[in-house]
């Protein structure tokens, strides 16, 4: 007689359903990182212009950041699964649609709907490894994530080289899309069979606002929608008066949840999470921290295939150092954090720090013929730092958090860093490329003016992770003199 399968323990199948989390996140990630090494390939192929390319990165990172509360909340109220298995399917034909393109405007439309795709399953993960895991389990998990988030930040454009060469200069940019599906699919079918599909919805009122997330999506839109539409290449500067509409919504938005939660009903952000210091000081933490990375590697990538000529696959492998260092301190961080709380991040941001002074001093002082390897060298400084930020960052933020409401409190902490990708974005490439324009162009630009230009980019870089130490040793200060409670596995 056959033995009757055994099912797997209650154990086992939390860390099944997060090993599902953790890479579809990581699909997630490595779609805003790989693509910016395919960029030049785009742009030759499909005659791309400035404002197009800022929307393939930056405009991801929009449509990202406009579908994360609102699909947090739903994913809280009625089923983190059925909003994961529906964003990631979602994210796979959008991938089909992007390899397929053959025009730039319908590569911008479709990338455009990968980044709104992305923005319904990633709330999901979020709020589901609030569900998964308590205390001390929590913090490894957080560990686990920073880790993965950590590489997929900084090996996709690695990745995104490999896959060009691969593919051959003039296409090759498409295979950056096609991978996507078959993985996509994969993890469809692993999502439906391993994902809780209990509800952790309180008890009450858990009808979704609409009104308040029409004006929540207006004023994150007002709010991004002038970085992404800025180049360094002739902008337009009346873009800027959708700075206005970000104030007037906002304001709009905020008096109506209050309102709307005074009737006794439940609003898209529960605004009693500001309340608690280390969500908001977390949040404010991770926001200016993603001003700076995605420009960072946006930024080198330029560099290196513009101004030193390297094929992509070269230029993406300067960042394998920051990619296999954030990795390993990512996950000792989150193992580190329980012990040394905020103190952990302080030391991660000043390590960042320092390692990117390293990397701008390598690119703008050494020889052409070694400057990647020197580089390399900053990046993996870079890296270590970075790995005791994200996870442990992460792990500080949600802390106190309640469960049922895991979704939409990552979803805020998302929409804070694809705010800080577009701003930081912007911002980088901007003064990197109005450099660039003065100098007579891509064409005419010689070595010199790309030293300038990277330089002048990464100031502002390295600005933002100096705004991003102050705001950790504030908090640090908080904890020590009690005003922010301590983190705690209890």
């Amino acid at each position: 007689m056959t033995k009757p399968r055994e099912s797997p323990s209650p154990e086992r199948q939390k860390w099944q359903a997060f090993a599902v989390c953790v890479a579809v996140a990581a699909l997630t990630i490595l779609d805003l990182s790989k693509v910016n090494v395919g960029l030049p390939s785009i742009e030759a192929s499909l005659g791309a212009g400035p404002t197009a390319l800022q929307l393939i990165v930056a405009g991801y990172a929009l449509a990202f950041g406009l579908s994360l509360v609102p699909s947090g909340r739903l994913g809280d109220l009625k089923s983190r699964r059925l909003m994961f298995v529906i964003g990631l399917s979602c994210f796979t034909v959008a991938s089909l649609l992007c390899a397929l393109a053959p025009t730039i405007e319908l590569l911008v439309v479709a990338r455009i709907l990968q980044g709104v795709a992305a923005g319904i399953q990633m709330p999901q993960v979020l709020g589901l490894i609030q569900q998964l895991f308590q205390g001390r389990e929590r913090a490894r998990a957080f560990g686990f994530f920073g880790t993965i988030i950590g590489v997929s930040t900084a090996f996709g454009p690695t990745l995104g080289g490999l896959l060009i060469a691969l593919g051959g200069p003039e296409d090759g940019w498409r295979l950056l899309f096609w991978m996507n599906i078959p993985l996509g699919l994969a993890a469809i079918v692993f999502a439906v069979k391993l994902l809780p599909r209990a509800s952790t919805a309180p008890s009450g009122h858990n009808e979704l606002d609409l009104f308040g997330i029409v004006l929540l999506g207006l004023t994150i839109l007002t709010l991004m929608l002038p970085f992404v539409l800025t180049t360094g290449q002739g902008d337009d500067p009346l873009r800027w008066l959708f700075l206005v509409g970000f104030v007037v919504f906002g304001a709009a938005f905020i008096r109506w949840e209050q309102r709307y939660k005074a009737r006794g009903r439940s609003p898209v952000v529960h605004f009693s999470l500001f309340a608690l210091a280390s969500y908001r000081n977390g949040t404010l933490i991770a926001t200016v921290y993603f001003c700076a990375l995605p420009a960072t590697f946006l930024l080198t990538t330029l560099y290196l295939q513009q101004g030193l000529g390297l094929a992509p696959v070269y230029a993406g492998m300067v960042t394998i150092p920051f990619a296999l260092t954030s990795a390993v301190a990512a996950f000792f961080g989150g193992r580190l954090v329980e012990r040394y709380g905020r103190s952990l991040v302080v030391l991660g941001l000043v390590l960042v720090a320092v390692g990117f002074v390293a990397l701008l001093l390598a690119a703008v002082l050494t020889p052409a013929e070694i400057t990647p390897y020197a580089m390399g060298v900053g990046m993996l400084l870079a890296g270590t730092g970075g790995g005791f930020v994200i996870s442990p960052n992460q792990t500080l933020t949600l802390a106190e958090v309640p469960v049922e409401m895991g979704g939409v409190a990552g979803s805020m902490g998302q929409v804070g860093q694809r705010a800080g990708t577009a701003i930081g974005t912007a911002a980088a490439v901007s003064t990197f490329y109005s450099v660039i324009a003065g100098a007579g162009g891509a064409a005419g630009a010689d070595l010199a003016a790309y030293h300038e230009a990277y330089r002048n980019g990464f100031l502002v870089v390295l600005g933002l992770v100096t705004v991003a130490l102050v705001l950790a040793l504030l908090d640090l200060r908080a904890r020590r003199t009690g005003r922010v409670a301590s983190y705690s596995t209890d």
